[in-house]
């Protein structure tokens, strides 16, 4: 099976009148159609700068990016985002929301729009298609944003810390529910994230950036011997503590 991602020795630099930073060097990895990646490292590591790469925001100084055998192209409509935060529009109803990227792209055709409504009700937000999105809980919020990415049917989605403003029990709550999405849908994912049970109960790898410049300094895969799982239930794995504590290990090793 061929790769539909491919990070091939990506390397970048931010310049100011002040100087050079180095941010990335020499990155490379690869996803698989399906894969569910985490990212994890120090803070100011580069983490998001990877994920604006991959998905064409920045260009690369060295190295390339290739998706089905293609070079990336800047805002590919071919990647999904998810931001820290959801920017759900407050003058817009859900419903409004969710077809706001079929509105831009000019694709509100009623194939799409039913495709739409589809996932409104498959995951629980039907009832409140009309409601505005102060009126929703954060975690029916982000639940918004994520079906409002997937009904442009990208190839791949980017989660930069999509969970990361919520309180923890919520937090729990939506990383397990957007999890089980993206599986059911066979989604390939990228996640960035801090919290290392996060990234063990929801990725297929994890990769462990160092400090800036990022390089990698390991990438592991996870394997928790459970059938059907799901981000809550992987949390509950015998093996669930020991990737910790590897993880763990790996991000305070000094560089």
């Amino acid at each position: 099976m061929n790769s539909l991602l491919e990070v091939r020795d990506v390397s970048l630099s931010y310049h100011t009148p002040s100087g050079e930073t180095s941010a990335l060097s020499h990155i490379s990895f690869s996803l698989m159609p399906g894969e569910f990646l985490a990212i994890a490292g120090p803070s100011g590591c580069g983490k998001s700068t990877l994920l604006n790469l991959i998905c064409g925001f920045l260009e690369a100084e060295q190295g390339t990016i290739l998706m089905n055998g293609k070079p990336v192209q800047p805002r590919s409509s071919k990647i999904g985002y998810m931001l820290q935060k959801d920017q759900l529009l407050e003058w817009r109803s859900v419903w409004k929301n969710i077809l706001l990227g079929l509105e831009i792209r000019r694709e509100l055709t009623p194939e799409k729009i039913g495709f739409a409504r589809e996932l409104l009700t498959a995951y629980g937000l039907d009832k409140f298609r009309n409601a505005r999105p102060s009126q929703l809980s954060g975690g029916m919020r982000q639940r918004a944003a994520l079906i409002r990415t997937l009904v442009l049917k990208p190839d791949l989605l980017l989660l930069d810390e999509p969970f990361s403003a919520l309180d923890y029990q919520t937090r729990l709550n939506v990383s397990d529910d957007i999890g089980q999405i993206l599986r059911k849908e066979h989604k390939p994912a990228i996640l960035v994230t801090h919290d290392i049970a996060e990234a063990i109960s929801m990725a297929d790898r994890v990769i462990i950036l160092s400090s800036r410049p990022a390089t990698i300094k390991n990438i592991i895969p996870i394997d928790l011997g459970i059938e059907n799982r799901t981000p809550l239930s992987s949390r509950n794995a015998p093996a669930f503590k020991s990737y910790f504590n590897l993880i763990w290990k790996e991000l305070n090793q000094n560089d």
